[in-house]
């Protein structure tokens, strides 16, 4: 970066960073130290379950937990589990058309107070649906009400605000990793088999390793 750019940035923006760094490390550390499988098992079991019946998964949230709803069902459906995205708002307004009653539906809040996913977790539950919580609040509205409850709390965002979501859609988003994880093994998912579902890009092509025997 050039001095003139450089003269634009205040100089609290390198310690700013630096906090960040140190706080996210911190709440990474405390998120896998506080680590418990039995969730996870239960939450895959439950999704089972449903697909045994013929049901289907799907994933809500309101506001930035919604875009890491849509990567959940591309990361899910990608690994073995189809699943659908929920609009977390046109749920109350139709949109739990697409869920049929046995359907289990993943909803992500921080808090687990947001009022219009009260509205569409009720929407869920009246139309049959189960709920799989992803929250860091485990006494929460969310956590009340759902069927299992996977923990994806923070004591602090990062930045002095303490407001903006950062560090719990870190959280967030490594709770619906593992899920995936457990979900992908119980299926057997092969290298053959997860390039057919995606044909495009490096990751469309097997591996050297990958290749089996040459005859």
């Amino acid at each position: 970066m050039v001095k003139e750019e450089r003269s634009l940035l205040s100089d609290g923006c390198a310690d700013a960073l630096e906090r960040f760094n140190e706080a996210c490390i911190r709440e990474l550390d405390r998120c896998f130290h506080e680590f418990s499988e039995g969730p996870y098992l239960e939450a895959a079991a439950l999704i089972l379950e449903c697909q045994r019946h013929g049901g289907r998964v799907h994933t809500t949230g309101i506001g930035k937990p919604a875009h890491i709803c849509t990567y959940a069902a591309s990361l899910l459906s990608s690994t073995g589990t189809p699943t659908y995205f929920l609009h977390g708002t046109e749920a109350v307004h139709g949109s739990c058309g697409q869920l049929v009653e046995g359907d289990v539906v993943i909803c992500i809040s921080n808090s687990g107070e947001t009022a219009e996913l009260k509205a569409t977790v009720r929407a869920i539950k009246n139309n049959g649906g189960k709920i799989i919580a992803i929250t860091g609040g485990l006494s929460s509205w969310l956590a009340d009400h759902a069927d299992v409850r996977l923990y994806a709390g923070v004591t602090a965002e990062g930045d002095v605000l303490d407001r903006a979501p950062r560090l719990s859609v870190l959280a967030e988003i490594v709770a619906v990793q593992r899920l995936s994880i457990v979900l992908q093994t119980n299926y057997g998912l092969t290298p053959a088999q997860y390039i057919k579902w995606h044909p495009g890009g490096t990751l469309g092509r097997l591996r050297e390793d990958e290749q089996g025997p040459r005859t």
